[in-house]
């Protein structure tokens, strides 16, 4: 076994009794991120002694469940690898599959794209660079997070704006003309338990969403509500637990059909589609 790779197993154990669920994942990672190198390369790789020091020291830093993406500065979305930091919510696998979904979504020439609560503009930036053509409009009340965003969103038709979607009136000018609607809104539920990593070092403001988690996605539906075209087409993530009543707001709000409950990656219901009612 080389030097290397017990270094990267010690961390992984390390890691394992501080907590961390993707220890020997994370521990290749950091080693990987350390030595300028791919994940995938680490076994051809040959560190000089200055890298054990700074290895462990990231360990540790880890070890102590600061965020891995804090740690390398980046997070990975779908196709793309983001900027990511203190401030703005770290991007997670879950919501890949409504990235998913939107991309299969039929769209005309040049369409306008929204994103509410865009955060680091993982959707936004993911959404302009597949749909040639599009304006993505990406909304958030952080100027923190649109920081990382406009990062993120450099070189894409992607049009950032400092706003709180609760607001009513929001965007009217684009009203009736929107052909896709995103959101991964703040959506826990108050007072919830979550990891450290999560609790205290994503935003809180990008996290939860009042008693139910319900406080942010209501005015989001009723804003998908005005701003999409008839035929448009809305998806809405949602915590595992409020499927129910992110369907039920869709529905009371008679403004559209097609109301469907969907599933992550893993297997659990996470977002809400539905399309505008009239004819696109």
């Amino acid at each position: 076994m080389t030097r290397l790779r017990r270094a990267v197993d010690d961390a992984a154990r390390t890691l394992a009794q501080a907590g961390v669920d993707s220890a020997l994942v994370d521990a290749e990672l950091l080693a990987a991120h350390v030595a300028g190198v791919g994940r995938g390369m680490l076994r051809f790789h040959d560190p000089d002694d200055g890298f054990y020091d700074r290895f462990r020291a990231i360990v540790d830093a880890r070890a102590s469940r600061i965020p891995l993406q804090h740690l390398t500065t980046t997070a990975a979305f779908g196709p793309l690898l983001l900027a990511v930091g203190p401030g703005v919510f770290i991007p997670r696998p879950e919501t890949e599959a409504l990235l998913e979904w939107a991309l299969e979504q039929p769209l005309p020439d040049a369409p306008v794209v929204v994103d509410l609560c865009t955060g680091s503009g993982a959707l936004a930036a993911a959404l302009a660079e597949a749909t040639p053509g599009a304006h993505v409009v990406a909304v958030d009340d952080s100027a923190d997070a649109l920081a990382y965003a406009r990062r993120n969103c450099a070189g894409r038709d992607v049009e950032l704006v400092e706003a709180d979607v609760t607001v009513p009136g929001f965007l009217a000018e684009r009203d009736g003309t929107v052909d896709l609607l995103v959101s991964n809104p703040p959506y826990i539920p108050d007072g919830a338990v979550l990891d450290p990593e999560v609790a205290e070092h994503d935003p809180a403001h990008a996290l939860f969403g009042g008693a139910d988690g319900m406080s942010v996605i209501e005015p989001i539906v009723a804003l998908a509500a005005r701003l999409l075209r008839p035929g448009a087409r809305v998806g809405v993530e949602h915590d595992d637990e409020t499927a129910a009543a992110t369907v039920a707001l869709f529905a009371r709000s008679g403004a559209f059909t097609d109301v469907t409950s969907r599933r992550d990656l893993a297997g659990r219901p996470r977002f809400v589609t539905a399309t505008r009612k009239g004819s696109g």
